[in-house]
């Protein structure tokens, strides 16, 4: 079946500030062709040519699209994926930021990309989630694709908080930051601090401190059934709450939070897994990922390797 027979109702959501007006013309001019009607969110509008689509509330938006179109970076398409979380549409992500590991097309090429969903040419990638809790206070966002951060406020003190895990006592952090991450989220910060990159298959946590002074010094590795709690010792201090890079709330000491993994959460268009793997690879190789120059030279396309041979010699 392909997209466009599965798909009528296209949603967009836009980044807050990249111009994406040239992106959102190809969209248009597609779903003209192909009978596809295209929303954006009233509190969107504003993000796009006037009148080149149709503006909807909240609710009749997340009721009508069958599909969503991410214009922006990871992190808009991050905000797409949670929009849409309790209803299981597909998500395709355009590139309009700068690294991007989440997000397959670029700008140029969304005309062909278009095409290829109408000829039912893609696959439809799973994505799971943290799903977050938190007391005495509600998070402003509790739903994260990469990872939930426990950040000390400010440079004074630390992070002192006690890890439960299915009820049961599993010992103490004392660190600048704790991170619990999903497996996509653990080429992030996760693997920033040293923790393991999870392969995207698996349905597991780690949680991985930051600076570690005291405690548990290494990463954990959690399955999918279990619920881990952090609940922050008297002497801890503050703390912010940082859901996907983005500010969910604040705990002080004796407060807690809990979360557990989702699988399964989110629905993501790929046009060509394999390319897809091989620029993210590409891009965390650039930030370090130990490669040798012939593995790297795999991810180097057939076509541009023999005059990369040549150059060598």
């Amino acid at each position: 079946m392909s997209l466009e027979t599965a798909v009528k109702t296209f949603g967009l959501v836009v980044h807050p500030t990249k111009p994406v007006g040239e992106s959102v013309a190809t969209i248009v001019r597609w779903a003209g062709i192909h009978g596809t009607t295209v929303l954006i969110r009233a509190a969107e509008a504003a993000r796009v040519p006037a009148g080149s689509v149709e503006a909807v509330p909240d609710e009749e938006f997340l009721r009508r699209v069958d599909g969503v179109i991410a214009l922006g970076g990871d992190g808009t398409m991050l905000g797409a994926m949670r929009l849409v979380i309790d209803r299981q549409v597909p998500v395709l992500g355009v590139n309009h930021g700068n690294l991007g590991f989440l997000v397959e097309v670029t700008p140029s090429s969304l005309a062909p990309a278009l095409e290829q969903l109408a000829l039912g040419d893609f696959t439809v990638e799973s994505h799971g989630c943290l799903t977050a809790d938190a007391g005495p206070v509600e998070l402003r966002t509790d739903v994260g694709f990469n990872d939930v951060v426990l950040a000390r406020l400010g440079r004074k003190g630390a992070v002192n908080a006690d890890l439960t895990v299915n009820g049961r006592q599993y010992g103490y952090y004392k660190c600048d930051a704790v991170i619990v991450s999903t497996p996509n989220g653990s080429t992030a910060y996760n693997y920033a601090a040293g923790g393991p990159i999870l392969s995207p298959s698996a349905a597991a946590t780690v949680i991985t401190p930051v600076a570690p002074m005291a405690g548990i010094g290494r990463s954990v590795v959690l399955g999918a059934g279990d619920r881990m709690t952090l609940t922050l010792a008297p002497e801890s201090a503050p703390v912010a709450v940082d859901v996907d890079g983005t500010d969910a709330g604040e705990l002080s000491p004796g407060g807690v939070l809990s979360a557990r993994f989702r699988n399964d959460a989110a629905q993501v268009v790929r046009l060509s897994a394999g390319v897809h793997q091989n620029r993210s690879r590409i891009k965390l190789s650039l930030l370090d990922l130990p490669l040798r120059r012939d593995q790297l030279l795999e991810l180097i396309p057939e076509s541009l390797r023999h005059n990369t041979a040549l150059r060598e010699h």
